[in-house]
């Protein structure tokens, strides 16, 4: 019996710099792990992409993979997109998925992949209107966002413990996964 796979799509928020730390989390809740980065998260890692990839064991996926390439990843049985920024969210929740981080799960929620979202930014950003009609689109599909006391509520500006961020919390959203 295959493991079940999870794909953990982090956006350019703080706590992607400790994307490692949920990747671990996700591996000790046993879930396989695939690793999917915004292109700005992507550029941070840069220097030590190959230590994620080491990681997961498989290719961290930042861009869309060209017509007719074979995709290097497993089928996904659940995605979790940690830390969600307010740009991705209102991108999302608009239909444009111009990044494999935002395509993926936009497409996953209406094949019938369980797709949780936890997001990380201050309460003046989540304070414009756009972010709680785009969290509002992403519930009505059936993504299970996670921006409150259950989740990540928004921090005060330049406040936010990107360390601290609680990948366990964002991890129990999901189904559990099969041994």
């Amino acid at each position: 019996m295959t493991r079940s796979v999870l794909y953990l799509i982090a956006c350019a928020a703080g706590p992607t710099q400790y994307v490692d730390a949920g990747v671990r989390a996700a591996q000790d809740a046993g879930w396989d792990v695939c690793l999917l980065l915004t292109p700005t998260a992507a550029r941070w890692w840069e220097p030590r992409m190959a230590e994620l990839e080491r990681l997961t064991g498989r290719v961290v996926r930042h861009r869309y993979k060209l017509p007719g390439e074979r995709d290097a990843l497993p089928r996904a049985t659940a995605m979790l997109v940690a830390p969600m920024t307010t740009t991705s969210a209102c991108k999302w929740a608009a239909g444009i998925t111009d990044t494999v981080a935002l395509g993926v799960p936009a497409e996953g929620v209406h094949l019938g992949v369980p797709v949780a979202a936890m997001p990380f930014w201050s309460t003046a950003l989540g304070a414009q209107p756009a972010v709680g009609r785009a969290l509002a689109t992403l519930r009505e599909q059936g993504v299970r966002v996670l921006d409150g006391p259950d989740g990540y509520p928004p921090h005060p500006p330049k406040q936010g413990d990107a360390s601290a961020y609680p990948w366990h919390r964002a991890l129990a959203a999901l189904p559990p996964p099969s041994p």
